[in-house]
């Protein structure tokens, strides 16, 4: 599993991604978080809908109620343009610190004696 502090920081990079993708529900998401993490992220509805209503106060998604394939209703999510934009800049961010990591982790580590 993955420490609750890195699945709160991730949470926000990875839903606006997922909403790249396409539109999409609030399972869906949640399904779409297990499968890409392999298990290792498990979201669940108290954590992804605060989020999710957070995005769209700020403008970054737009939700709009649909009939699903199944017939039911759903509230779907979609990224609008300024949500595209703040993607480009979250994915700038964690690139940032994932090259940063990526060279500590395979630098040889110096000896402290």
């Amino acid at each position: 599993m993955i420490a609750k502090d890195l699945v709160a920081a991730s949470s926000r990079p990875l839903l606006l991604s997922i909403l790249a993708e396409g539109e999409s529900y609030g399972y869906a998401i949640i399904q779409r978080v297990r499968e890409l993490s392999e298990d290792q992220l498990q979201w669940t509805d108290g954590m992804l809908y605060p989020i999710l209503h957070r995005l769209e106060r700020e403008g970054l998604i737009r939700s709009e109620w649909k009939k699903g394939d199944s017939g039911r209703r759903r509230k779907y999510y979609r990224l609008v343009s300024e949500g595209k934009t703040s993607l480009a800049e979250e994915r700038r961010q964690w690139e940032a610190v994932h090259e940063t990591l990526n060279k500590l982790w395979k630098e040889p580590k110096p000896c402290l004696i």
